[in-house]
């Protein structure tokens, strides 16, 4: 029994027939590390693989919280549900989210077929919250059409969207630096979808012919996916809906060229080795505490060890 008054299986029920309270209670229970986690994992893997999840990436600046909002509003009038990760930064005060995002998509705030939730990082790098995964198995499960997945905003550590979502957005606006700067970052090569906002400003075409460039330049295989550019304007809607159908064409791809599958067992075995280093953590830390690594470290730095052998010494030891 949680605080909500109900079962695990008692929410997970509710949330598929898309009650918000009880998809915010799961979302909740994943956030907080609840000792029912397990639970809700178990009760949602039944009813989750359905849902597109697309991640919107980017500069700060460049328009991702009104671009989403203005994505949301083209996905609905094609009769799709629409789940909304906005992931902000932390609260230095409080460790939670700053809610930035969900003002800025009030619009969509009385659809009961679009649930928006900010999630803090709480000091997790790679612009996504630790919790994310599991977040995005609650919206799958409560009958998402599509997830969109809106990253802080942090610059090159962002490219951990791409290891999460089966299309990746990253957007660009005119005046926000070089566009070859952005490439070195490594930003753009996680792109399958190209969005260049902000397009009614001087610039748009010019960093429209340097992605062009780049991408000419680039060896793919025969039948492999040639990521679009769109250019849009997301105050004004402009150019949205050429983004909707550039997501569901990568989609069409994706499933016929067995890339969809690829993608998710890569993504499962990723995040199954992240679960399974922090039990190991977990289990060190309860049989030794920090002393014991503390006398390895020491070993080490006196030369009396290498590190290697430390970390054996930790395995055997489990």
């Amino acid at each position: 029994m949680n605080r909500s008054g109900g079962t695990v299986d008692d929410l997970v029920g509710r949330a598929r027939k898309g009650d918000p309270r009880a998809v915010a209670r799961l979302i909740s229970l994943v956030e907080d590390a609840s000792p029912q986690l397990r639970e809700v994992s178990a009760g949602l893997a039944p009813y989750t693989g359905h849902a597109q999840i697309v991640g919107l990436t980017g500069s700060p600046g460049v328009g991702k919280s009104t671009s989403t909002s203005a994505l949301v509003a083209a996905l609905r009038e094609a009769g799709q549900r629409v789940g909304v990760l906005a992931v902000d930064p932390s609260s230095p005060f409080t460790g939670g989210a700053l809610l930035g995002d969900r003002v800025r998509m009030q619009d969509h705030a009385t659809d009961p077929e679009v649930y928006i939730r900010s999630m803090a990082t709480r000091g997790h790098l790679g612009g996504l919250a630790w919790a994310t995964p599991q977040a995005l198995r609650v919206l799958d499960a409560a009958g998402c059409d599509v997830i969109l997945v809106e990253t802080v905003g942090v610059g090159q550590s962002e490219i951990e969207i791409a290891g999460m979502a089966d299309t990746t957005l990253v957007l660009l606006a005119p005046g926000m630096g070089d566009g070859i700067q952005a490439a070195k970052a490594g930003i753009l090569e996680i792109a399958d979808i190209y969005v260049i906002n902000k397009a009614d400003r001087d610039g748009a075409n010019q960093v429209r012919r340097e992605l062009r460039t780049m991408l000419g330049m680039a060896d793919r295989p025969e039948g492999d996916w040639h990521p679009p550019i769109v250019l849009t304007v997301a105050t004004k809607s402009e150019g949205i809906e050429d983004v909707a159908a550039k997501i569901a064409d990568h989609r069409g791809w994706l499933t016929d060229s067995g890339e969809l599958e690829r993608r998710r067992v890569r993504r499962a075995r990723d995040e199954i080795e992240a679960i399974a280093v922090t039990e190991l953590r977990s289990r060190f830390a309860d049989l030794h505490g920090d002393n014991r690594l503390d006398d390895l470290a020491g070993a080490v730095t006196q030369g009396q060890l290498d590190p290697y052998a430390a970390a054996e010494d930790i395995v055997a030891s489990m």
